[in-house]
């Protein structure tokens, strides 16, 4: 699997954790992708309120449950879920954190990391689609052969068609002629 690739399916695994929050009705959803220098070893925070602890613990158990069921991803660790004013879920390439409001909002982690480029969830849909258009381009031109090369086969293939179909008739006649002959003796 190459870097791009592991990019990319970190990107799948966020944008799944963001739709889990908008499910659980999480609020105020970011996703804060990290500067390779100042990040260490994270590409993504993955950051939402919750009205109360139930809710927190909620939004959190079903990340991990879909993440694990859908791409087979466990989280590295767990911290905060017993008392559910901030989980954070480590799954090494993104962080996911479930604050409740008062929390966020005093630990403004979105404040911390002002290197990090804020991108919305259907900011990261939208450029998930336009890798996957670009490696289907890329991949189709690899794939397909050029127009003319793709012509010349296709008279190539019509010319030997042709003659297929012209070598049964030619050996019928003959066959006839010699029946002719045979019958007559000429």
């Amino acid at each position: 699997m190459t870097s791009t690739s592991a990019h990319e399916e970190t990107r799948k695994l966020v944008q799944a954790a963001a739709a889990v929050c908008e499910d659980k009705k999480g609020e105020d959803t970011r996703i804060l992708e990290l500067d390779p220098i100042d990040s260490g070893l994270s590409d993504f925070f993955l950051i939402t309120s919750a009205i109360n602890n139930r809710q927190a613990v909620a939004i959190a158990d079903e990340i991990e449950f879909r993440l694990k069921r859908d791409f087979g991803a466990y989280a590295n660790s767990v911290e905060g879920r017993r008392l559910g004013e901030w989980i954070l879920l480590d799954y090494v390439d993104f962080v996911i954190h479930v604050f409740l409001k008062e929390k966020r909002a005093f630990y403004d982690i979105e404040r911390l990391r002002k290197s990090a480029r804020p991108i919305t969830p259907a900011e990261l849909d939208e450029e998930l689609k336009a890798a996957l258009k670009a490696k289907t381009r890329a991949a189709r031109g690899k794939a397909a052969p050029s127009a003319k090369a793709a012509s010349a086969a296709k008279k190539t293939a019509k010319k030997a068609a042709s003659k297929i179909r012209l070598a049964p008739a030619k050996k019928s006649a003959a066959k006839k002629s010699a029946v002719k002959k045979a019958r007559t003796g000429k």
